[in-house]
């Protein structure tokens, strides 16, 4: 036994003590200890102090609203929990229950308390079942999230959210709230508070699958371009390896290919700044055409829409869009009307999102295949709990075929002779197209079955909690239903449990792991095979012209060949995941450095902080002073259309005109500030900081827009043997700087051309140039 877990054991002796104590208490005497635990946390004592007793109140709590007291295992979880490491917890072994005793003890600080969870039917479930505790205990507890997402929180209604003891919302909905929250233009329409301690559910597939997709928020349209069409005419023209070569997911132009598009598009320099257009739709349409398939990554609908698929869950993402263009990209690739092309506003992976909590803690079924990476990216300990009963599941040993044809009949065969048995099967796909394939060949064995695509979480739950009745048969997705209990019906432990047939090697062992854990859950009796085959999707890393070889020309080849060649396809696809992760979290540190200054400076106006009107003064001189040195033989037609666009909207001689425009410029920003300080008066600075606040929200949104650009166009440097990283932090510094200075000259300009008028109560309003 480690130290960690002599600590966790030595904790749960004590939790266990005061279980005795605790259960002599009447229901008012257990409700009345939340007020004392409160009162002593006011009086210094820490949450580390309260933890024997406050769990075993839980646990009691647990047992008198819901008549189920937690197990040794499930106190253990969760004071790992508590004391914020990433659980490892056997699927059915009761997380949701485990959850409650951390969530009540930091539910008492007054501080946020949050658990995040995969979707929305989970987030509303666990609020409404659990929260019968906290209530009983004297807590609030809100749920962040509707049962239909179309219908939004306002929000009033968010704050009422957040200022809940206990919210269960889902990471999506935290993550566009903590952005949204960032966005607000007064601080009464800020609805979070500070963050402070989080379980997250289901973490690795947060923090690890989901990881490397950031979180967009988009806003206004930007100019609809029209080079979509001739670049992606151009893509379609090149051959691979000799004008573009693929690796790692990432695609770019071959020195040949740099040639030719330069001969083809009539251009000196690709990699110029006046052609960073050009370059962008080229390395747009290279990955709309070699990096995004069709079934797998998107869908086309039947109404000419482009829907991603979320490849860790095989969910239709309807409403979100790829960054940059690539959404258009693949609009043009599939022939398709181009929807308008948004800007991005605000920006944040989960990586940096769970790292802002101080306290930060969850919990899986398979997460300890993660832990080096954990440690790495977010400085987290994986801490195994044991389960509670010896598990008997058989997890019988791969199946191997050359071809998908025999895959797919082994599966069927499979599900026959079982289901003749009455034996309930469940079918687990990480493809939707796989899921669809195989419902045509039950209905050719006239077998009644039903096909979870992971499109609705509600009614999936309802189907999958029915998966281990006798001769039921389900066909879904690797993420559809999860986190829902599948009860074992009657008579089905004499046959043998559920049987989990999975077909197809997943991109990582620990996919595989979640789907064999749907059986045998709690010491239930339970099987699981899979079915794989040279056509699996991870295979594809292989080449074409290497399975073609064995596959289309028939081609002998061992069984033990084709283990060795899936097993290493998927380890190398496992790689490519934890490289793309890291990369995402190196690139998204340069917008985080960034993301935190702004937002520090955007919080401290919307707060009041007052601006130093000599700063202010040394602001405008010193813009005064670079238009000055980039316009040195600047006229008065120069000059006066500085002053309209920037001091005043009125030409006015001064009464005592300098011969050096930048003194008289300076002299006339003077004169124009001190009008505008005595027009509104104790107003002033109040007007200052707003003027401030536009045009730090207005830098911000470009720089945003153009990070989000810049990496996606900075791939095609890898050519010139470049460290992309380095590029990539090398144009954000830049442009950072770039856009300090484009703030500067706006709120000057805001400042000095605002136009003020005032609404009911008093309240200011301010039309801008």
């Amino acid at each position: 036994m480690n130290k960690i877990e002599k600590r966790l054991h030595f904790l749960l002796g004590k939790v266990k003590e005061e279980c005795k104590k605790v259960k002599k208490l009447s229901d008012y005497e257990l409700k009345n200890k939340t007020n004392e635990f409160k009162r002593r946390l006011a009086e210094g004592e820490t949450t580390d102090d309260l933890l024997p007793e406050a769990f075993a109140v839980c646990c009691e709590a647990d047992y008198r609203v819901l008549g189920m007291f937690p197990y040794d295992v499930q106190i253990l979880g969760g004071i790992a929990l508590h004391l914020c490491y990433l659980c490892e917890m056997n699927t059915g072994e009761g997380k949701t229950l485990t959850a409650t005793m951390p969530l009540y003890l930091n539910g008492l600080t007054g501080k946020s308390s949050i658990l995040v969870t995969a979707n929305e039917y989970l987030a509303i479930r666990d609020a409404q079942e659990m929260g019968q505790v906290y209530k009983f205990l004297g807590l609030s507890v809100e749920a962040g999230v509707k049962r239909d997402t179309n219908e939004k929180l306002d929000n009033e209604s968010k704050k009422d959210v957040y200022d809940a003891d206990i919210v269960y919302t889902t990471h999506g909905a935290l993550g566009f709230d903590y952005l949204l929250n960032n966005l607000v233009h007064s601080k009464e329409d800020r609805f979070m508070r500070d963050f402070y301690f989080v379980i997250i559910d289901e973490a690795d597939s947060v923090l690890l699958d989901s990881a490397s997709m950031p979180l967009v928020i988009s806003g206004s349209p930007r100019v609809q371009s029209n080079l979509y069409g001739i670049t992606d005419f151009f893509v379609t023209t090149l051959v691979e390896d000799v004008h573009y070569e693929i690796e790692d997911k990432k695609v770019w132009l071959t020195n040949k290919g740099i040639e030719y598009a330069k001969c083809y598009f009539r251009i000196e320099n690709l990699y110029s700044k006046e052609n960073f257009d050009v370059l962008r739709h080229i390395v747009l349409a290279l990955r709309a055409h070699f990096l995004l398939e069709k079934d797998i990554d998107y869908v086309a609908t039947d109404q000419g829409e482009i829907v991603l698929l979320d490849k860790s869950t095989g969910r239709k993402m309807k409403g979100m869009k790829l960054r940059g263009g690539s959404h258009q990209a693949i609009e043009e690739k599939e022939h398709l009307k181009l929807s308008q092309e948004q800007r991005s506003v605000a920006s944040i992976t989960y990586q940096n999102l769970f790292n802002l909590f101080p306290k930060m803690s969850g919990m899986s079924g398979t997460i300890k295949d993660g832990k080096e990476e954990l440690l790495e990216v977010y400085n987290k300990r994986v801490v195994v709990i044991p389960p509670r009963k010896p598990m008997i599941r058989k997890d019988m040993p791969d199946k191997y075929f050359k071809t998908s044809e025999e895959q797919f009949d082994a599966v069927i065969q499979e599900t026959v002779k079982r289901h003749k048995t009455g034996q309930p099967v469940l079918l687990i796909a990480s493809l939707i197209s796989d899921t669809e394939m195989l419902s045509k060949l039950l209905v050719q064995e006239n077998i009644e079955h039903s096909v979870l695509n992971a499109n609705n979480a509600f009614w999936e739950a309802e189907i999958i909690k029915e998966a281990g009745q006798k001769n039921v048969v389900t066909v879904a997705t690797s993420m559809a239903g999860r986190g829902t209990d599948i009860h074992l019906g009657p008579g089905v432990k004499e046959l043998g449990g559920l049987c989990v047939l999975g077909i197809g090697r997943m991109s990582n062992t620990r996919d595989e792991r979640q789907a064999r854990g749907r059986a045998g859950r709690q010491g239930e009796p339970g099987v699981s095979i899979f079915y794989t085959s040279l056509e699996d999707d991870v295979c594809t890393i292989l080449g074409e012209d290497f399975l073609e070889k064995y596959i289309d020309k028939g081609r002998y080849i061992s069984k033990r060949r084709i283990k060795k060649l899936i097993n290493r396809s998927q380890k190398i696809k496992d790689e490519s995941s934890v490289f793309q992760r890291k990369s995402s979290v190196d690139y998204d540190s340069v917008m985080k450095r960034q993301r935190t200054i702004m937002y520090k400076t955007r919080n401290d106006l919307l707060d009041g902080k007052s601006l130093d009107e000599n700063a202010l003064i040394e602001i405008y001189k010193r813009n005064i002073d670079e238009y000055v040195k980039e316009h040195k033989k600047m006229d008065d037609f120069t000059m006066n259309r500085y002053i309209l666009d920037n001091l005043s909207y009125r030409i006015k001689e001064l009464s005592v005109p300098s011969k050096n425009r930048k003194e008289y410029l300076k002299q006339y920003a003077d004169i124009a500030f001190k009008d505008k300080k005595q027009l509104l008066g104790n107003r002033f600075p109040e007007y200052c900081r707003l003027c401030t606040l536009k045009a730090l929200d207005d830098g911000w949104i470009e720089e945003v827009d153009y990070l989000q650009q810049l990496q996606a166009a900075i791939s095609g440097r890898s050519t010139a043997q470049r460290n992309l990283l380095y590029e990539y932090q090398r144009e954000a510094r830049l442009s950072f700087r770039d856009m300090e200075k484009s703030i500067k000259k706006a709120m000057i300009r805001n400042i000095l051309l605002g136009e003020v008028s005032f609404g009911k109560d008093n309240e200011m309003i301010i039309l801008y140039p």
